[in-house]
């Protein structure tokens, strides 16, 4: 969970525009070419495959402004930690529509975790606060703005895409995710997702309402799902695997992570998150690695889960199974949770003091693996 909205990236850019030949200088200095990305994206920029497309540093896609990248495309992000992420502005679009045979990639030169910043899309969609409407400061960039009042709001198409090695940090409390969604509208397509091997959470979703489906988290160092900030969408089949060997860790690492506000900081917000995941499954084997809880909701928020399958192996352990409990905040009492402890895990081992509905029984089968075949990953 990041903790700081208002921490601040200082970023000098100039514009990339749509020329395949002619280079552009951005960030002070470095020529960039048209396989070379960065900066400002002012003018609408198709992305071919077969191109080897080096992201070299952070790269905004503009108000009005239409990335568009072809299936079987990879873009390798050089090891630049927080310097180096893809972020769609308010009002910009992102078409990375790929296939279950030609996967769109978003890799790094060095393929170890925090090598880069990921992926971060904002949108115009309701956001927790204290009026409808109200806007706030992407994390890894106050100045730029997220949420609004227009829950239909498109950001574009991610489908069948790979974002791996993420989590770049911005201090001891503040990390890129995998992929970050803020405030982003239903007019949104987010699916087929698979997010591998980073240092932070897989996916975030601060508010809005997008719907995302299919999503597979591998070796998240905390959390594999988080929902924060007023989220109000529906999640369908969602897959989280600790691998055995798997040693990484934050110190409070979670399954399922949801808060109904940010962080606690604002429990009388208006807007609170209020949403649906259909089909879950959360495998633990890390090496003597131990998840504060498998599903935690709390701070206000109000889920419903169907179909959860959860469950630690190996040496791996969980704190609880099932909390709904917090010092900064309860979930809701109108919270439901359906499901099924796996493994070792300890299905008994459940806080709910608000008193939220929790069945805990032993046919829930979770998430459909056979949706990642396209990933090539032994399930």
């Amino acid at each position: 969970m990041k903790k700081n909205l208002l921490l601040t990236l200082a970023v000098v850019a100039m514009t990339i525009t749509s020329c395949d030949t002619d280079p552009v200088v951005i960030n002070g200095g470095g020529n960039q070419d048209s396989l070379n990305l960065a900066g400002n994206l002012t003018e609408n920029r198709t992305l071919t495959s077969g191109n080897a497309y080096v992201l070299n540093g952070p790269m905004f896609i503009k108000s009005g402004v239409t990335l568009t990248i072809e299936s079987g495309t990879t873009i390798t992000a050089t090891a630049g930690g927080t310097d180096v992420y893809l972020l769609v502005e308010r009002g910009g679009r992102i078409l990375a529509n790929g296939t279950a045979a030609a996967p769109i990639r978003f890799t790094s030169s060095s393929r170890v975790p925090a090598a880069w910043g990921g992926v971060i899309i904002n949108g115009s969609a309701l956001i927790s606060g204290q009026s409808a409407g109200v806007e706030a400061g992407t994390e890894v960039n106050a100045a730029l703005l997220f949420g609004g009042s227009n829950d239909a709001d498109n950001s574009g198409i991610l489908n069948y895409v790979i974002i791996e090695y993420t989590g770049a940090r911005i201090d001891g409390d503040a990390e890129h995710n995998g992929l970050t969604l803020n405030g982003v509208g239903s007019g949104t397509t987010v699916s087929n997702i698979w997010i591998a091997n980073g240092d932070d959470d897989g996916i975030e979703l601060f508010g809005g309402s997008v719907n995302v489906s299919n999503v597979f988290v591998l070796n998240a160092r905390d959390d594999m799902f988080d929902f924060s900030q007023g989220y109000r969408g529906t999640a369908t089949n969602l897959y989280g695997i600790r691998e055995a060997g798997y040693t990484a860790v934050t110190s409070d690492p979670r399954g399922i992570e949801a808060d109904g506000n940010l962080d606690g900081n604002s429990p009388t917000d208006i807007n609170q998150s209020n949403f649906t995941v259909n089909g879950v499954t959360i495998v633990n084997s890390g090496n003597a690695v131990e998840f504060s809880d498998l599903i935690k909701i709390r701070r206000g928020a109000t889920a419903t889960i169907n179909n959860a399958l959860a469950g630690t192996f190996g040496t791996a352990t969980a704190a609880d199974f099932i909390d709904m409990e917090d010092s900064r905040g309860n979930s809701t009492d109108a919270s439901s949770v359906n499901a099924t402890a796996n493994g070792t895990a300890d299905g008994t081992d459940n806080k709910n003091a608000p008193g939220a509905t929790v069945t805990v029984s032993t046919t829930n089968t979770g998430a459909n693996a056979s949706a990642f075949a396209w990933t090539g990953y032994g399930f």
